[in-house]
């Protein structure tokens, strides 16, 4: 049987990916307990343009004191292009794992502007990670800001960094386009190897105690794994694009609905926070069992075959699935009685 897959050009022995599990993946060991768990390949945790342009801004701030004290110090440092300073914690992090295990590392460079910090990409590939995931975490909050400004943003983020690297690059983005498919059509045109759907937005909380703002992280729960399965399968075939499938993946069957949507790879992350890392070997036993018991030969051989192309009602992933939803939710007795 072949659970192998192919995800960014990498030749991946199953779907199973561990997704950007900061802190899980901070630790060599932890990626290496990985590896023998099963994991196909290791998303690290990000690198924020935060760190990189607070690092830059830092550095500057030290070799520019005291420069304008003396007329003859005017000149003493150069002003350089680009700083490529501090992080480098994060280069000898990759450099290590890809020494440590033999399965692909795929670095996670994180922002939401356009800048110099998308430059970063090209030491992230010298230090040997075999593929970019491009993270864009933005919450526009301009109201003047339009629609169309905000999608040009993205395109031009993926095309600074395309420009930087050879190895392939995926784009990890939100469901929160006007038009998620025309935007995914876009992305794909603009050089993204791969799209990882969705990003998950933290949502803050308030603490009605001391009256301030909280932050928190939920757990992705299986109702969350819809979302993307519903736009995978939407998508599958109609683009020339890799599709990773994150949040809500936690047993074998999620794995082998993302498969048959259209996925090349899930990524794991909550799962492991709750089980550890071990459950990746449950995860995979799950899908052999299943598919042995069905006569699937291998992954390729389901993939997609439930996306919209492939289903008899394409309408189903539409408007038609809401009203069917509707039409066929029955509240309980006891609460018809109550009318």
């Amino acid at each position: 049987m072949d659970i192998s897959t192919n995800y960014l050009g990498l030749k991946l022995r199953s779907p199973l990916v561990v997704g950007a599990a900061a802190p899980l993946t901070e630790d060599i060991d932890n990626i290496k307990r990985m590896e023998d768990a099963g994991a196909a390949a290791v998303v690290l945790h990000s690198l924020f343009e935060e760190q990189i342009r607070e690092e830059k801004f830092e550095l500057q701030h030290h070799l520019e004191y005291g420069t304008y004290s003396f007329a003859e110090a005017l000149t003493y440092f150069p002003e350089p292009e680009v700083f490529h300073v501090g992080t480098s914690e994060y280069l000898n992090h990759i450099a290590e794992a890809k020494k440590s295990v033999d399965i692909p590392i795929i670095a996670s460079l994180n922002g939401s502007t356009i800048g110099g910090w998308t430059e970063y990409a090209k030491e992230i590939q010298q230090a040997g990670a075999d593929a970019i995931e491009l993270n864009i975490y933005s919450i526009p909050t301009d109201i003047n800001v339009t629609g169309a400004e905000i999608e040009q943003n993205y395109i031009d983020i993926l095309q600074a960094v395309k420009a930087e690297v050879s190895i392939p690059v995926a784009i990890k983005i939100s469901p929160f386009f006007s038009n998620m498919a025309n935007m995914a059509k876009r992305l794909v045109e603009s050089g993204a190897n791969g799209l990882v759907l969705f990003n998950r937005f933290y949502q803050p909380d308030i603490n009605i105690e001391e009256l301030e703002l909280s932050s928190n992280v939920l757990l992705s729960t299986p109702q969350a794994m819809r979302l993307p399965m519903r736009w995978i399968a939407i998508l599958y075939g109609r683009l020339s694009v890799d599709f990773a499938s994150t949040s809500g993946i936690q047993k074998g069957q999620d794995v082998i609905k993302m498969m048959m949507a259209g996925a090349n790879a899930t990524q794991i992350v909550s799962a492991l926070l709750r089980h550890g890392i071990p459950h990746l070997k449950e995860i995979e036993a799950e899908i052999v069992h299943w598919m042995e018991e069905r006569e699937y030969e291998s992954i390729e051989q389901m993939r997609g075959s439930m996306s919209q192309i492939n289903c008899p009602d394409e309408s189903m992933f539409e408007r038609v699935q809401y009203m069917k939803a509707i039409e066929s939710y029955k509240p309980a007795e006891s609460l018809l009685r109550l009318h």
